[in-house]
């Protein structure tokens, strides 16, 4: 017998918010999830195992719930050419279709597109799948329904693709852990994750809680689906691809045990999706956990990246760790710093080279207009990091800017030198850039206002 049969079912501890309802914790949809099923829900259904869910899944009021979600998130369109605006056309017609398929078992997913993407920072690449347009909604459908069931079970360890939950969340935590003493780090690298989660592992976690044969149909149907990359077809027997609606709960409902055994053996940790660290007072403790971390995946049939998986002791010189687009180090002086991670700043530059360009028909107000929602957006998010890299990002983001002008006045190369004083830092302001620096100084003083 596995741990997992050994140990009753049970609600795990939960971080629960202040005046968080059921409705928030499990990110229960109103109108699918009544209130008779939310309470059956809390009190936990017998054998812990539900039944009878596929007339919730296909109901009009779920479509067409997953349907709008579908419609506002866009996206590319997949094998079958049909795009988000296309399907909009008869979207009343499309959707009572699915239904009749869902309710009848005979629901068949078309194959994923894919293609692949640059990993931010490196020379490799990973693989995004694209589902059709419609296989996203029945994908939202089903994860509108099982998500709530899952949300019961799952650890306040795990962050990623969560009701209420995200990474400043995770970020948080694994900073009061640092702080408090734990700062030998397991840094978790699991290789390829997506692409080798085992399916019949992955269903029996997913049979523990439910039991309606047509939802595990077309759950396996989804994992079974074929994938079409340049023009060829092949149906792999592992993975959940990296872009489908249902892949991330899938992901974390197969990371879920380890969650638990690191819970159990007394090992603090942060997850989001497959980013995982784990927090120890001591080496030797660090070692263990990574020790129990390494027995498990050897079972659930995963591989630790042999380079990228490491112990880190945060207490020694220039030791630091990455997570969620922040790297942890300590300065000379010994301070915990959050500091952005080298290839979270490569990826912004990357995002705006294109826009401020120096070839640019556009006028230098549109350029700024067009480039502020993703500065604030990066503000917004890395905002706790050291001054420094504010300044040396508004610096960056200046001197392309003035690289235009230069262009434009007959000058070559990158803003330099006298390009300083024809276009001073004020000469931006007045533009309404937006100063990652300044967005810094308002915020501390609105803190320290705040602590006065």
């Amino acid at each position: 017998m596995n741990r997992e049969e050994q140990t009753p079912a049970q609600v795990p501890e939960r971080d629960k918010q202040v005046g968080e309802d059921p409705w928030q914790r499990y990110g229960a949809e109103r109108g699918v999830w009544t209130e008779a099923m939310l309470k059956a829900l809390e009190k936990g259904v017998k054998g812990n195992k539900w039944f009878s869910l596929i007339d919730k899944v296909a109901s009009e009021r779920t479509l067409g719930i997953a349907w709008e979600k579908v419609l506002s998130n866009a996206g590319a369109c997949g094998v079958d050419g049909m795009t988000v605006g296309a399907f909009s056309k008869d979207s009343q017609n499309r959707l009572l279709a699915v239904k009749e398929h869902m309710e009848n078992g005979t629901y068949q997913p078309k194959a994923i597109r894919r293609v692949m993407i640059a990993k931010p920072g490196s020379g490799e690449k990973r693989p995004l799948g694209i589902p059709t347009v419609t296989d996203r909604v029945v994908q939202g459908a089903v994860k509108t329904v099982l998500e709530p069931i899952f949300e019961r079970e799952f650890a306040a360890t795990s962050y990623g693709f969560r009701p209420g939950r995200g990474c400043k969340d995770a970020l948080r935590e694994v900073e009061r852990l640092l702080r408090s003493g734990h700062t030998h780090v397991v840094d978790v690298d699991i290789k390829g994750y997506f692409d080798n989660i085992p399916h019949g592992k992955l269903m029996d976690l997913v049979r523990k809680h439910v039991a309606d044969g047509k939802v595990l149909g077309l759950l396996e149907a989804f994992l079974k689906q074929k994938v079409s990359e340049d023009g060829i077809e092949t149906r792999p027997d592992k993975g959940t691809p990296q872009g489908g609606i249902i892949s991330p709960l899938l992901a974390n409902i197969y990371l879920h045990p380890l969650d638990m055994l690191l819970g159990e053996l007394g090992f603090k940790s942060a997850r989001y999706a497959d980013d995982i660290v784990v927090l120890a007072p001591s080496a030797q403790a660090a070692e263990q956990a990574l020790a129990a971390i390494g027995e498990w995946m050897e079972g659930a049939e995963l591989t630790l990246h042999p380079e990228k998986t490491r112990l880190v002791d945060m207490g020694a010189g220039n030791a630091y760790f990455d997570f969620l687009g922040y790297r942890f180090k300590r300065s000379w002086k010994g301070k915990l710093l959050r500091m952005i991670r080298p290839a979270s700043k490569k990826k912004l530059r990357d995002t705006l080279r294109l826009p401020t360009k120096r070839t640019s028909g556009k006028s230098m107000e549109a350029i700024i207009a067009g480039i502020n929602p993703v500065l604030r957006g990066w503000y917004e998010y890395f905002r706790h990091a050291p001054d420094w890299h504010h300044q040396e990002m508004d610096q960056w983001v200046r001197m392309r800017l003035r690289s235009i002008l230069r262009k434009r006045h007959k000058g070559q190369g990158r803003g330099r030198g006298k390009d300083h004083f024809k276009w001073p830092n004020r000469y931006f302001e007045t533009l309404g850039l937006f100063s990652l620096e300044q967005a810094r100084i308002n915020t501390v003083s609105l803190r320290n206002g705040a602590k006065r």
